[in-house]
């Protein structure tokens, strides 16, 4: 299944819509989705390296616009739920404290959060929640998402047959890295932030 799917994913490239599914992948990953685009990035760069920096600034830009998306959720949420559960159970002290350091912090936490395997969603509508400078959150996305996007597809465009070869030879160990990765990730923001 997991060869078959690879496969479908290699194809993809060569389709005329790959960059918009690229694109559309990048963008809910960054507030809902919990699949990184890395997932299609890697085999579409893999298959058409003439193509890496077209797929490393597509993923970058819906990448960035998705994480507004996703500061937008936890803004609005936050306004209609959170601030009344916080108040109710007298967390509203403890939460200005919490809003301070992420003011003074939260330019990294996007940027640690936008180039690390650590699910970018949790970051974006934190930010949102925590009322992080909307133009520092959108500068250190910028920065972050880029700088991700950009080397995964620089290192498949100087390297790309080699890496391939890696791929396909360890396509099922790969496959559990990555997954351990993800719900690391995800178990890392639940339990240790």
């Amino acid at each position: 299944m997991i060869r078959r799917l690879y496969d479908w994913t290699m194809g993809l490239a060569s389709h005329r819509r790959a960059g918009w599914a690229l694109g559309a992948v990048s963008f809910i990953e960054s507030s809902v989705f919990p699949v990184p685009p890395d997932v299609l990035l890697i085999p579409m760069v893999l298959a058409d390296r003439k193509k890496a920096w077209w797929y490393a600034f597509i993923c970058t830009i819906t990448s960035v616009l998705g994480g507004v998306l996703g500061y937008v959720i936890g803004s609005l949420l936050f306004e209609q739920v959170g601030g009344p559960l916080l108040e109710f159970y007298g967390y509203t002290d403890k939460f200005q404290v919490f809003q301070t350091k992420y003011e003074e912090w939260g330019a990294w936490a996007v940027f640690i959060a936008g180039v690390t395997p650590f699910p970018y969603k949790v970051i974006t509508i934190l930010s949102g929640v925590a009322a992080l400078d909307p133009l520092t959150f959108v500068i250190a996305s910028v920065l972050a998402r880029g700088a991700r996007f950009f080397l995964v597809a620089g290192l498949l465009w100087k390297f790309g047959e080699p890496i391939r070869t890696f791929i396909e030879r360890r396509l099922h160990l790969l496959t559990i890295v990555f997954c351990g990765l993800l719900v690391g990730g995800f178990v890392f923001a639940r339990f240790l932030l």
